[in-house]
């Protein structure tokens, strides 16, 4: 159905333009600005999202027609994508127009895949759909375990997979957790979100997640859209959310993220982010709590420093006063935290710490 309605809203672009040039006029494309001004924080729902600016671009333009024959280009594309029922990635749909407008014009539609990327976006936005609506997938990245039911239909095959049971490897998330996923019989109670594959693997071992009733997820580093959106949506059912990460700019970055979503995905904000998450740690307070952190600290670069300067100035952190006093601390001192670090003890002293922190309700906003 999905596919459908995509369809659809291309066929709709399609008409448009072709009922402009019927009736001699200049044929447009009309897509909500993307711009740094135009990209606001949401303070009642607690995400990042677009405003009420548009872009307008016109063939009959001599600065707007490449863009605007590109444009269109990728949706006849999509389009024909959907027809076939075929998916690719952005890198592949970049292949497939690259090519030479013609013989005796020595210029390709696409000279590098920057150009597409942003267009793709474009489109995204005007129609209202997602990429992957477009059948356009982004690369995997991401893995889970724990007490959740799979539908999967793929290939015409509908498959159950069950998450309890995937071993050491875990589940891989897969780009598009919409179109032909249903997640069905989840009896987990939260949902905690780790940010290194190898603490991921330490509390998988443990079978931290069968012990605790929760799901473990692990996105490998920055989560994917497709993680972010497999976390909204298991938000949507009730569970809470805990993410649990470096104490540097870049666990921060990869917490707030999913929690308010980024700027570059501002114009699907409501989809990918979720305001609920909570913050376990690792933490500059931890230093407090357990003595043996103090021996285990690292020093900040001056990256991490300038970039957490640049934190305190979002309005969607600041307001929180334990997290200006969190990232305050850290420039203050110049010293920085691993999530590792809490192996120092004992190796299965990750899920202790994490078991204390849920109890004692101790997580930043």
């Amino acid at each position: 159905m999905q596919d459908k309605a995509a369809l659809k809203k291309i066929e709709g672009l399609g008409e448009g333009i072709a009922y402009e040039i019927k009736e001699g006029k200049n044929p447009r494309f009309v897509t909500a600005a993307r711009t740094r001004s135009n990209i606001l924080f949401d303070k009642k729902e607690g995400y990042l999202r677009l405003g009420s600016a548009k872009e307008e671009r016109n063939f009959i333009n001599v600065a707007q027609s490449k863009k605007f024959m590109q444009t269109v280009a990728i949706a006849a594309k999509c389009h024909k994508f959907l027809q076939e029922n075929l998916h690719t990635t952005i890198r592949g749909l970049f292949y497939q127009l690259k090519f030479s407008l013609g013989e005796d014009v020595d210029e390709s539609i696409f000279s590098e895949q920057a150009e597409s990327n942003p267009l793709i976006e474009d489109l995204e936005v005007s129609l209202g759909v997602k990429r992957e609506e477009l059948n356009l997938n982004a690369n995997r990245k991401g893995v889970l375990a724990g007490n959740l039911k799979v539908i999967d239909t793929f290939g015409n095959e509908r498959q159950e997979i069950d998450a309890s049971k995937m071993g050491r490897s875990g589940w891989a998330i897969p780009s598009d957790v919409d179109n032909d996923i249903e997640f069905v019989d989840v009896k987990a109670k939260y949902v905690i979100v780790v940010e290194k594959d190898a603490i991921w693997q330490r509390l998988n071992e443990d079978k931290f997640w069968k012990k605790e009733n929760c799901i473990l997820i692990s996105p490998q580093g920055q989560a994917t859209r497709g993680t972010r959106r497999l976390i909204r949506k298991l938000a949507d059912k009730g569970l809470p959310v805990y993410v649990f990460t470096d104490s540097d700019a870049w666990g921060w970055y990869i917490y707030w993220t999913i929690k308010t979503g980024s700027i570059n995905l501002a114009y699907i904000g409501e989809d990918v982010a979720t305001p609920e998450a909570r913050f376990l740690g690792v933490t500059m307070a931890d230093l407090d709590k357990y003595e043996f952190l103090k021996k285990l600290t690292i020093k900040a670069s001056d990256v991490d420093l300038k970039r957490a300067q640049e934190m305190l100035q979002y309005e969607w952190i600041k307001k929180h006063k334990e997290w200006v006093v969190e990232l305050e601390r850290m420039i203050k001192s110049k010293i920085k935290l691993e999530q590792d670090a809490l192996q120092g003890p004992k190796l299965t002293f990750v899920g202790d710490y994490i078991r204390e922190k849920i109890r004692k309700e101790d997580w930043l906003p």
